[in-house]
């Protein structure tokens, strides 16, 4: 398929990740239906010129963005039942790679193709076009969706044929939990020292750690902002996951199970709706500190 080639695409799933990622794919010329369980969220989609449909007939790609391995699951049952063969399956789920060869073996043989295809970033990354995609599946499949990937991002990697993108999401999102759990404990020893918060903030911005993650968490957590972009709850979900793969393949990985005691604190305390980082204040509560 050449680049400037329009595809009938179908969305399934249309939250702050899937709806920027469909409206891209609309502005590239294609044809673009989507579906959703919240009302409000189609309402969204219908603001920005797609179309509703809850069939996936007729669709040459089928798009989902979904929240945990169930949903991925009860998708490639829906993409057997009545997906076109031929068509191909584009995934950008964080779930558990044992789900997700389920789902493509099961689409592999009703003669769908299924490229695993998850990103990194944030609902802001998504609403500029700048994920980082990471893909794994048949890599014809690949090169011939790259012109629709790269919708999504100018940062593209094949990482092999089955489930490769699906375990490097959960060494990026380990290493993404580590730095909330790193940031929890320097700025509590700073804090309780009597360092100034916004100080601490400047010089870790200025400083050998100040990954793309930390300054871009800067701006808000300077100011004690824990405005979600991915929830506590959400975190849990994918450590669990992350713990998970760690189990099955006999790695012991002691610092983020220490990390998802934080994140369960954080829940108790009742932050589970807030941004993950909010793992910041269960560390100043227990070292007698103020949360703002």
């Amino acid at each position: 398929m050449s680049t400037t080639e329009t595809w009938r695409i179908h969305v399934i799933g249309v939250g702050k990740m899937g709806l920027p990622m469909a409206r891209h794919l609309l502005a590239a010329g294609h044809t673009v239906t989507v579906e959703d369980p919240s009302a409000e969220r189609l309402a969204l989609a219908r603001e920005a010129g797609l179309g509703v449909a809850d069939g996936l007939a007729g669709a040459q790609v089928i798009v989902s963005s979904l929240p945990h391995d169930g949903a991925l699951l009860a998708v490639s049952e829906r993409v057997v039942a009545n997906g076109v063969q031929g068509a191909a399956w584009v995934d950008t789920s964080t779930v558990s790679p044992e789900a997700s060869a389920r789902a493509a073996e099961a689409c592999a043989r009703a003669g769908v193709q299924s490229l695993r295809c998850t990103v990194s970033g944030n609902n802001h990354m998504a609403e500029a076009a700048q994920l980082t995609v990471m893909a794994s599946g048949p890599k014809a499949l690949h090169e011939r969706l790259l012109p629709l990937l790269r919708c999504w991002g100018p940062t593209q990697f094949w990482l092999g044929e089955a489930e490769e993108a699906r375990l490097m999401k959960l060494v990026v999102n380990l290493m993404i939990a580590q730095t909330s759990a790193m940031l929890a404990e320097a700025l509590s020893l700073g804090q309780k020292g009597g360092l100034a918060w916004a100080d601490m903030w400047q010089v870790i911005g200025a400083s050998a750690v100040a990954s793309p993650i930390v300054k871009a968490k800067s701006v808000q957590l300077s100011q004690r902002d824990y405005t979600p972009t991915f929830t506590v709850g959400q975190m849990n979900k994918d450590i669990d996951l992350i713990l998970g793969e760690g189990a099955r393949l006999r790695v012991p990985l002691t610092q983020t199970a220490a990390t998802r005691q934080l994140m369960s604190a954080a829940q108790a305390q009742g932050d589970a709706a807030l941004d993950y980082a909010a793992i910041i204040r269960v560390v100043q509560r227990a070292a007698g500190l103020p949360t703002d």
